[in-house]
């Protein structure tokens, strides 16, 4: 008989007492379920200080909603956030993380994400662009992206955005606490391949929060496994990509970082971070 190994990420501190909180963990963990390490459950103040920040990321896209048109360079946005995160006492992530030239991601069709903003790169009516910002303050993170539409586009295009943001919104519905991280992919994927799409695997959500990236991944396909299970206090990104032709994608040689479909389809993408509780999630960022 082979025994299954058991991964064992939770224990009790020497000298605390075990909680009903503990005991339900540990249930799961004896039955051979992957569960969080004790320090990806946030503390009422951490959960705070991500709330706060996740107030001045939502306020920057607000900010990107209200200005984005036909006309405007992706420098011009990347400058626009940059200077309302900072004036509101934060710090914009993406700058100089592991190299990233600019503040935010803007990725416009064919580019899936890490598009870098430059002053060549001007938004033309019918376009659709993601814009993907991640705000630091007081070392506590929050990450969200949103689609734009410039101006009138084609239908096509119009619902790819629209299945994105519904594959976001059954994703939500999936995650139910004390329950495995996989359930989000699962029924992402299968709206997507309703409707004729596909989902990029090379790319994830991920915990946040007291870092930019955190354990559980969370990928947005099935993975045909269940992967970690998912706890009050936990906070992750769900974020699918959701590309109208096939999956695959490549990295640009040249900058090293834009994700491109390889059919040169288009693809869209919405995200938030989110926070567990005991009755589902609460959203962090809008």
């Amino acid at each position: 008989m082979v025994q299954r190994k058991i991964t064992r990420n939770w224990s009790i501190p020497k000298g605390q007492e075990m909680t009903d909180f503990d005991k339900k963990i540990l249930i799961l963990q004896n039955a051979g379920k992957l569960v969080p390490k004790r320090q990806l459950i946030k503390t009422p103040e951490q959960i705070e200080g991500i709330r706060r920040s996740g107030v001045i990321n939502t306020g920057a896209l607000d900010l990107v909603a209200a200005n984005i048109k036909a006309g405007m360079s992706t420098a011009e946005i990347d400058r626009m956030v940059h200077d309302f995160i900072v004036s509101k006492g934060g710090v914009p992530a993406c700058l100089n993380y592991e190299g990233f030239p600019k503040s935010i991601c803007t990725s416009i069709n064919e580019v899936v994400c890490h598009g870098i903003p430059s002053e060549d790169e001007i938004l033309e009516e019918g376009d659709i662009i993601n814009v993907d910002i991640t705000t630091i303050l007081d070392g506590y993170f929050a990450d969200a992206s949103r689609m734009f539409i410039i101006g009138k586009t084609d239908p096509e295009k119009e619902k790819l955005v629209q299945v994105a943001k519904e594959c976001l919104e059954i994703g939500m519905q999936a995650a139910k606490p004390w329950t495995p991280v996989g359930n989000i992919g699962k029924a992402i994927e299968k709206h997507a391949r309703k409707h004729g799409y596909t989902i990029v695997r090379e790319l994830c959500g991920h915990g946040v929060g007291n870092a930019f990236h955190e354990a559980p991944d969370v990928d947005h396909y099935n993975t045909h496994t269940d992967g970690m299970i998912l706890v009050p206090g936990m906070v992750f990104t769900i974020e699918p990509m959701v590309n109208m032709g096939m999956r695959d994608v490549f990295i640009d040689e040249e900058d090293g970082w834009t994700v491109v479909t390889e059919d040169e389809m288009p693809s869209a993408q919405w995200e938030h971070t989110f926070l567990m509780t005991e009755d589902g999630l609460e959203i962090l960022t809008y």
